[in-house]
């Protein structure tokens, strides 16, 4: 498992690996009165130079890939379906559904394998977007890659200036709560949590009680606060909960 240094995107087994790109929230700016300009060519072109650069053959997509939660924007209507084709043309993409991905399918071309929010195993791996239960084979892996709270950690100086800046967390997973849930023992034993992809979603301080919680925080699968966090430049900061 590599981590591309102030991206963040990790590479696995010639895999890259993303989350929450959201696509298409400059509709949801626009709507509040800003106008931004759309950025998804240049996601898309950020993704494939990530891949040709790190020789990777394959794409997961960690959920959320669609903005708009209660339908499909103008905006995404329109543009979402140029990414995929585009991406889709020079990487096998795997999607792991999310909470903002209603009608993902529709956009989708056929080669775009589209797995249920419940995640998918891939080798000793399982992806889950981190909104619902992972599915029973994530029992069988030896990591979990999460995506949806889009982890990020506050600084303030002496002053009071704040800045907000993203992170990958590393967490330890409660096997004993996994064998209450699944009626079963398994054998994975650590999650990554990715932090969101694309920066005007912006990011949730964990250190600050904020963030996306799915089922296995809130339930205590993840302790939060016991987590590991680092920055995208690769500095380790310690538990979240000394931060």
């Amino acid at each position: 498992m590599k981590f591309i240094t102030n991206e963040p995107a990790l590479v696995l087994d010639g895999t890259l690996v993303v989350g929450d790109l959201h696509l298409g929230i400059e509709t949801e700016f626009y709507k509040s009165g800003f106008m931004i300009p759309s950025n998804i060519k240049k996601i898309g072109d950020r993704i494939l130079k990530m891949a040709m650069e790190n020789n990777c053959k394959k794409l997961i997509l960690l959920g959320d890939v669609k903005h708009d939660y209660h339908g499909v924007s103008w905006q995404e209507e329109r543009e979402i379906p140029k990414f995929l084709k585009k991406i889709s043309k020079r990487l096998e993409v795997h999607v792991t559904l999310g909470n903002h991905d209603g009608n993902l399918r529709q956009l989708a071309p056929k080669k775009v394998h589209i797995h249920p929010t419940s995640g998918f195993r891939s080798g000793t791996y399982f992806f889950n977007h981190g909104q619902s239960w992972p599915g029973k084979e994530f029992l069988k892996t030896d990591l979990i890659f999460l995506g949806h709270s889009h982890p990020a950690i506050e600084f303030r100086d002496s002053l009071g200036f704040r800045s907000i800046e993203p992170c990958w967390l590393r967490c330890k997973l409660d096997r004993k709560k996994i064998q209450d849930k699944y009626k079963e023992r398994g054998v994975t034993k650590e999650a990554v949590v990715v932090p969101a992809f694309n920066p005007l979603v912006g990011g949730l301080p964990v250190n600050r009680g904020e963030g996306e919680l799915g089922p296995m925080m809130k339930n205590k699968v993840i302790r939060l606060t016991e987590c590991d966090a680092y920055l995208l430049d690769g500095t380790y900061l310690g538990k979240v909960k000394s931060l």
